[in-house]
C-alpha cells in the first residue's frame, strides 16, 4: 500500500479536532516514492496529516468549490462529482477524490534547452527556481525602482545562466514593452534566447499558449522535437481562494495537461483574508485546494506529473497586510511538504520571501530562515531568488545573494558525507594533541571541497575588507552581476535559430542581453 492511501475516518466536523501544541519534531528516516531516504523535521504527526487529509476530503464534499470555468465542470461531472448548473458548485466524493490521488506520479521533471540542465524532483532536491512576474525591478544603475521590460527580462535570464545555484528560470518580471498580443512572448523569448535552463512560464488564454508551443518547436528545430524535450514548463494559480476556480488558469491547466506538456499549479491561501487566520485552517483550506486542481489534472489525462506546490501565508492582521515573508510562511511549507509525502509526490513553492523594500538585513533574515525551514521540512522546490517588497520588485543585487543562499541550501542537503574514512581518524593520530592540520595533504586537497566557498559574503579580517572597498554585501552582488553581463552569453541560440523566430513573429521585442550602462539605464527609465 502506498503511503497514506489508508484514510483516517474523520467523521466529525473540522471543528472537533483536539486543541494542542504541535511541536517541531524530527523524524529519523524517510522515503519518498523509490528515492534515496532523507531526514526531515515534521510538525504534525502521522495521526494529524491524516486528520488534515480527512478534513480536506470533508471541505471538498461537503463546501465544494466555486468552478467558473465551464470545461472543468463538465470534466468534474463526467468523472463523478457533483455539478449544481444554478451555481456552478463543483462538490467531491470521497472516492473520487482517492481514485484519482491514487494516480499521482512521484516524481516531476523540469527540462532544459540543454540537457545537462534537466532536473527531476524529488531526486535533484533542492531545485531552486527564480521567484516571477514581479512588475517592477530595482535599476541596477540608479537604484530606483522602475517598470521592467523585455531587455531587463534578457539580462536577468543571462545572469540566471551563468549562477550555479539556480536550476529553473521562472520569468522574474513581466515586460512593459510588449506589443498587443505578445504578453507573453515577449517575455518568454529573451528568456529562452538568453538561458538554457528550464524556463518556466504561464499564459493567458489559448491563442498565447498556441504561440508558446510554436516558440519552443522553432527553437527546438520541429513540434516533434520540442515535445521530445519540452524546455518551456507551464505553471498556473487555477484556484482563487477560498475554494474558487478560475476561467483562464484552469483552462490553461486543462490544455497543457491534456496535450502531456509539462505544467503545474500553486495554491495560495492567505490566512486571515483569503482562509482562516490559523496555521491548521489555512493548512486545511489549502490541501482541499490542492486535492481539486490536481483531481481536475489526473481527469484531464490520467498520471499527469504534478508539483504539491503552495505560497501559503497568514495576513498581518494590523493592517491586512500580505506577509510572504513571515516565519509561518516557512511552517506552512513545512506541513504542505508533509501533506505532499502523505500524497507522494513532489512538493516546494514559494519560499524564500521577503516583505523587505532594500536587500537589506531584513530581507536576508526572512528569506533565510524560511528556505532553511523549508528544506528540513522536507520541500524539493524553492521558487527562490530576486524578488523584494512581496513578489512586486526584481533586484539584480539580491538575485546573486539568492543565489549563494541556494548553493547553501544544496550544500546543507549534502550532509556529512558519512564514511569512516570521512572520520579522518589516521589523521587525528598523526597529528596528535596539540598538532596542527594545516599542513596536511587531505587540508589542502578538500579546501575547496569541503566547505562551501561564497563569493558575496566576507570573511575577511576588517583591514583586509578595508583595503579592498569597504563594500557591503549589494555592492559585492552588483559588482558580480556587472561583471557577468559584461561577458559575453554561450547559452544564446544560433543566427539561424534567431531568424525563424523573428520571421514567425514580426515585430517581436529584440531579446538581446546587453551590459549595464548609465545610458542603458536613461531610456529604460524615459519609456
Amino acid at each position: 500500500m502506498r503511503q497514506g492511501q489508508g484514510v483516517f475516518q474523520f467523521a466529525a466536523s473540522f471543528d472537533s479536532i483536539p486543541l494542542r501544541s504541535i511541536p517541531l519534531k524530527m523524524l529519523t528516516r524517510h522515503t519518498l516514492g523509490n528515492h534515496e531516504q532523507m531526514t526531515h523535521f515534521e510538525l504534525l504527526t502521522a495521526e494529524q496529516v491524516n486528520e488534515i487529509h480527512a478534513a480536506s476530503l470533508e471541505i471538498l464534499e461537503n463546501v465544494g468549490l466555486l468552478v467558473r470555468n465551464e470545461n472543468a465542470r463538465a470534466l468534474f461531472a463526467r468523472h463523478g462529482c457533483r455539478v449544481d448548473n444554478a451555481t456552478n458548485i463543483v462538490k467531491f466524493p470521497r472516492a473520487v477524490v482517492e481514485q484519482y490521488r491514487a494516480a499521482f506520479p512521484p516524481t516531476f521533471t523540469f527540462h532544459g534547452r540543454d540537457p545537462k540542465y534537466d532536473r527531476t524532483i524529488p531526486r535533484d532536491r533542492p531545485v531552486i527556481v527564480t521567484g516571477s512576474s514581479a512588475p517592477d525591478l530595482v535599476d541596477p544603475v540608479t537604484g530606483q525602482v522602475r517598470r521592467a521590460y523585455s531587455d531587463d527580462i534578457a539580462r536577468i535570464a543571462h545572469l540566471i545562466n551563468a549562477l550555479p545555484g539556480y536550476d529553473v528560470f521562472s520569468i522574474s518580471t513581466l515586460a512593459e514593452d510588449a506589443p498587443p498580443g505578445y504578453h507573453t512572448i515577449a517575455r518568454l523569448y529573451p528568456s529562452v534566447k538568453n538561458c538554457v535552463k528550464p524556463v518556466r512560464c504561464n499564459a493567458l488564454n489559448a491563442d498565447d499558449a498556441e504561440k508558446i508551443l510554436r516558440l519552443g518547436a522553432l527553437v527546438a528545430g520541429s513540434e516533434t522535437a520540442y515535445r521530445a524535450r519540452p524546455f518551456i514548463t507551464g505553471h498556473f494559480c487555477p484556484v482563487v481562494s477560498p475554494l474558487t476556480m478560475d476561467v483562464d488558469s484552469t483552462e490553461m491547466l486543462i490544455y497543457f495537461t491534456a496535450r502531456q506538456l509539462p505544467n503545474y499549479a500553486t495554491i495560495v491561501p492567505n490566512g486571515g483574508m483569503s482562509s482562516p487566520l490559523t496555521l491548521l485552517g489555512t493548512l486545511a483550506q489549502g490541501n482541499a485546494e490542492f486535492l481539486a486542481w490536481a483531481t481536475l489534472a489526473q481527469m484531464a489525462h490520467p498520471e499527469t506529473p504534478l508539483i504539491y506546490s503552495s505560497l501559503s501565508t497568514l495576513a498581518d492582521m494590523r493592517r491586512g497586510n500580505y506577509a510572504p515573508g513571515a516565519i509561518e510562511t516557512g511552517m506552512l511549507h513545512i506541513a504542505h511538504a508533509q501533506m505532499a509525502r502523505f500524497y507522494n509526490v513532489p512538493s516546494g513553492g514559494y519560499i524564500g520571501l521577503t516583505n523587505s523594500k532594500l536587500n537589506d538585513a531584513q530581507a536576508g533574515y526572512e528569506c533565510g530562515m524560511s528556505v532553511v525551514a523549508g528544506l528540513l521540512g522536507g520541500a524539493d522546490m524553492f521558487n527562490l531568488g530576486g524578488l523584494l517588497d512581496a513578489l512586486t520588485t526584481f533586484d539584480f543585487g539580491k538575485a546573486v545573494t539568492d543565489n549563494e543562499i541556494a548553493l547553501m541550501l544544496k550544500r546543507l542537503q549534502r550532509g556529512f558525507e558519512f564514511s569512516r574514512e570521512n572520520m579522518s581518524l589516521d589523521l587525528i593520530a598523526e597529528a596528535k594533541p596539540g598538532g596542527t592540520f594545516m599542513d596536511k595533504p587531505q587540508t589542502l586537497d578538500l579546501m575547496k571541497t569541503a566547505l562551501f566557498l561564497p563569493d558575496i559574503a566576507d570573511r575577511n579580517v576588517r583591514d583586509r575588507w578595508q583595503k579592498q572597498g569597504a563594500l557591503d554585501a549589494q555592492a559585492r552582488a552588483l559588482k558580480r552581476v556587472r561583471e557577468i553581463l559584461a561577458r559575453d552569453n554561450p547559452a544564446v541560440f544560433s543566427p539561424e535559430v534567431d531568424a525563424r523566430v523573428r520571421a514567425a513573429f514580426a515585430g517581436l521585442v529584440k531579446g538581446d542581453s546587453v551590459p549595464l550602462n548609465s545610458q542603458q539605464s536613461t531610456v529604460n527609465s524615459q519609456r
